[in-house]
């Protein structure tokens, strides 16, 4: 938190912000924040500013309580889990329709292990028809195919897709919630318990770190789901007994179109939940998720949302080793093999959130040239570190690709026949 004599300057900012109107600008630090036009000035490739700035200009400060209004937020940077930022992340709040994410992920896990193909068609209950609230008006039998109910959810927050999906996958409402609650804990997701599927109930709840880790868990296991967030309209065609009729899809996130990046995630918003939102925004191959619940209007929501990003942004740079040096290969002593190939394990990947350029970046290998058999595949054979100016950023494996027994004297004598004749 900052000081007083800062929490003192900015106040007063703020206040004569809301006499001006919706045009003004908050200039704070490095983050001009505008609060209905679009955050093009906000950049993240940390370009160096020139002598003249670097004089006026400090280091960008995390968000002030007085700028993120709503009691709730966080702000994760989604391929590492680096959280950013945070204010009370852990105080359990109703997430409204934020419950979602979590259905959406409980499909794309059917999807994944096969038991739902996008194209099989779903029957919409008398149940699932009567959820009202926001819907977009499936009538009971009517039948949508996955992808459709999918676009429903995400895009216009169906109540009545949501329930339909639900009984759909785990044969009724009651079951579906209970395979949530169970994907929750197996995500950690300590201070969450769904009650259904889109309660407003005291006893359903979540916390913003929660939902952090369930949006993350969502776009970087299933990315695709990113293809439906970031539609601002679609038309669906409702086939019933009373005929054929379209109905257009609105999307509820409104940051698609006012910030800049912006590629999902979901909005929810009830009388006790207040406004939430989960907003994923991607940049130069830094993607951020930044959750606000609880935030007292739709405004104060996306604004929330937004200041968190254009903070993010400001402090995150992203390192690749997209080219790691070729690996040779390793004499195997005593083995059935004289040599084994190997590989690195994944491509080595560095999360900045100092807010300097990473600049160069040094690699150190450690790898044995000879190894005694057996040697199994998978197993580590070596390392490959990474340093910046001398402080180790981290490390990746280098893993064996084959399994190489000991060779035993019927293999060494069948290798002296085959070389003598």
């Amino acid at each position: 938190m900052l000081g007083k004599a800062i929490r003192k300057a900015v106040l007063p900012i703020l206040l004569a912000s809301l006499m001006v109107g919706t045009g003004c600008r908050i200039v704070y630090g490095k983050a001009d924040i505008s609060l209905n036009e679009r955050a093009e000035n906000f950049t993240s490739d940390n370009t160096a500013a020139s002598p003249e700035e670097q004089e006026k200009t400090t280091e960008p400060a995390a968000p002030d309580d007085a700028l993120v209004q709503a009691p709730s937020a966080l702000l994760m940077e989604a391929s590492t889990g680096t959280v950013i930022y945070e204010k009370d992340s852990d105080t359990r709040r109703s997430p409204a329709s934020i419950t979602k994410i979590m259905t959406l992920i409980l499909i794309f896990d059917a999807l994944e292990n096969g038991t739902l193909k996008m194209d099989d068609l779903v029957t919409t209950s008398a149940y699932a028809k009567s959820m009202g609230g926001s819907q977009v008006f499936l009538e009971e039998g009517e039948t949508q195919d996955v992808e459709t109910m999918i676009k429903c959810i995400v895009i216009a927050s169906g109540n009545d897709a949501s329930v339909a999906m639900a009984e759909h996958i785990g044969g009724s409402e009651q079951e579906f919630v209970r395979q949530m609650n169970e994907r929750a804990a197996g995500l950690g997701m300590e201070n969450t318990h769904f009650v259904d599927c889109l309660t407003e109930s005291t006893d359903h709840y979540t916390t913003v770190r929660d939902i952090a880790i369930m949006s993350r868990e969502l776009i970087t296991k299933y990315p695709k789901i990113l293809e439906y967030s970031s539609i601002w309209m679609e038309n669906i065609t409702h086939v019933t007994r009373q005929g054929s009729k379209e109905f257009c899809l609105t999307n509820t996130n409104k940051l698609l179109r006012s910030y800049d990046g912006c590629i999902g995630l979901k909005t929810g918003s009830t009388s006790l939940a207040k406004y939430c939102v989960s907003a994923v925004v991607s940049r130069n191959n830094i993607t951020l998720i930044s959750v606000v619940v609880a935030a007292p209007d739709y405004k104060v929501r996306f604004k929330d949302a937004a200041v968190m990003l254009n903070y993010g942004f400001s402090k995150c740079s992203f390192y690749t080793d997209e080219n790691p040096e070729k690996l040779p290969q390793i004499e195997v002593r005593k083995g059935t093999k004289p040599t084994t190939e190997i590989k690195y394990e994944k491509n080595f990947q560095y999360l900045s959130t100092d807010g300097k350029t990473i600049g160069e970046v040094e690699r150190k290998l450690n790898l044995e040239t000879q190894v005694q058999a057996p040697v199994k595949k998978g197993e580590t054979a070596g390392t490959l570190e990474y340093y910046r100016d001398g402080q180790k950023l981290g490390e990746i494996n280098i893993l064996f690709t084959e399994t190489i027994e000991k060779a035993t004297y019927k293999n060494c004598l069948e290798k002296i026949i085959t070389e003598a004749f």
